[in-house]
């Protein structure tokens, strides 16, 4: 189904971003449609770079696999900024991989926010700023 097919069943109003997750879409999508995965990040310079404003509490989302396909439609309830190094446990569990821990998140953000970065020839550090959501699913 479309995110415009999902976003039609879902009787929800107002406006939507589509999108997918890097890295693993299937998976993630899954796991937030399922209710693991409750929190996502993203490098904040792509944003300053693309000129795009931050995600805010509120945003409704229609999550797509690696196909283009709708999976669920989530809302933002919490958006804030902070470095690398300073993102706690508590938002590692909600991101919902692997075994939840900082050590699993650290390890796998590490190389993400490393290839987003090189999209726009900057580079990774501990201190980088990342933007860290926190969501609900709202239709599925």
């Amino acid at each position: 189904m479309t995110a415009e097919e999902l976003w039609e069943r879902s009787g929800l109003s107002g406006t939507y971003e589509a999108w997918q997750f890097g890295g693993a879409p299937d998976k993630l999508a899954q796991l937030v449609k399922d209710g693991i995965k409750t929190a996502t990040c993203s490098a904040y310079d792509l944003y300053a770079a693309e000129n795009e404003p931050l995600p805010k509490p509120g945003d409704l989302s229609v999550i797509l696999n690696s196909q283009d396909e709708a999976v669920c439609i989530i809302r933002t309830t919490k958006v804030y900024v902070t470095e690398y190094d300073r993102v706690t446990a508590g938002h590692a569990f909600k991101e919902g991989e692997g075994d939840r821990s900082l050590a699993y998140w650290r390890q796998v953000h590490e190389e993400f926010l490393t290839e987003e970065l090189a999209v726009i020839d900057r580079t990774f550090s501990s201190k980088t700023k990342v933007v860290c959501e926190e969501f609900e699913v709202v239709f599925a």
